[in-house]
């Protein structure tokens, strides 16, 4: 079995985590399948093939921004290389130069969005700002994409901050389009800027349907994710090992990819 790099993964301090972890289920009227504290997710990582983590967080409100972004960096600094940190950012935040310079001095590799939580479509001035900050900053953008419910970041706002951004690296979660992955995929393959994670789809998709996202994006542009604490990182290995991909592609998509794209030591 090859290592695996899970760069989908949600924590929160532990008197906060079950809470916050059922509200994210209660978002996507979906049960969860663990809390969301950092030693359960070792847990379930020892047991799943998982080598190393990508946490992170989402700021609800600007005043959650410090305190979030601390959080996490204390976790990698205590991980024993076992974590990559992501930051948060708000897009209502009048200090947002100022969060992305701690992002970058806290020693974090990207920053994490959900522009349907944060109620925010991400192409407006707001979402630009970031955009522009984490080009500037060279910090890839983990941002939330698609949801058939609302208009924060779906295909129509994406394609022109993939446009007006080249030098931003963006990483669509969800194949880059929850609840829309097709359409998602036909549009945005397109773009060299944009990569993708493997989270929080199989659930939903045939298998067929899981092999042309990965064959529209190209292997070398597909990252594993499990969006712990919503699925069991050994439940997601499975069904992608079950897809019969050449095991090239399997080693980029379980860590050759993103090894390379946090500079990520095993």
């Amino acid at each position: 079995m090859f290592p695996v790099i899970d760069t989908h993964c949600h924590i929160y301090p532990d008197k906060i985590a079950l809470k916050a972890a059922k509200g994210i289920g209660s978002f996507y009227d979906i049960g969860m399948h663990y809390d969301g504290r950092l030693d359960t997710l070792k847990a379930v990582s020892a047991r799943s093939h998982v080598v190393h983590s990508v946490i992170f967080s989402v700021a609800t409100t600007p005043h959650q921004v410090h305190s979030i972004n601390t959080f996490i960096a204390q976790n990698v600094r205590d991980g024993g290389g076992r974590f990559t940190g992501l930051g948060t950012l708000h897009p209502d935040s009048d200090t947002m130069e100022d969060d992305v310079k701690e992002i970058v001095s806290l020693g974090l590799k990207g920053v994490k969005l959900h522009p349907d939580v944060q109620q925010c479509p991400i192409d407006y001035e707001r979402g630009r700002l970031i955009c522009e900050l984490c080009a500037k900053h060279k910090l890839p953008l983990l941002l939330h994409c698609g949801d058939y419910r609302y208009d924060y970041s779906n295909v129509n706002r994406l394609i022109p901050l993939l446009e007006d951004y080249p030098d931003l690296l963006m990483i669509g979660a969800h194949f880059g389009g929850w609840s829309v992955w097709a359409q998602a995929a036909e549009a945005l393959h397109k773009y060299p800027n944009i990569m993708v994670d493997a989270s929080s789809t199989f659930h939903w998709v045939s298998r067929d349907t899981a092999k042309r996202l990965i064959s529209l994006y190209g292997a070398d542009r597909v990252l594993f994710g499990s969006d712990f604490p919503m699925w069991d990182p050994k439940d997601e290995i499975e069904y992608l090992l079950s897809l019969g991909l050449p095991t090239e592609d399997l080693e980029k998509i379980f860590y050759k990819n993103a090894q390379q794209l946090f500079n990520i030591e095993l």
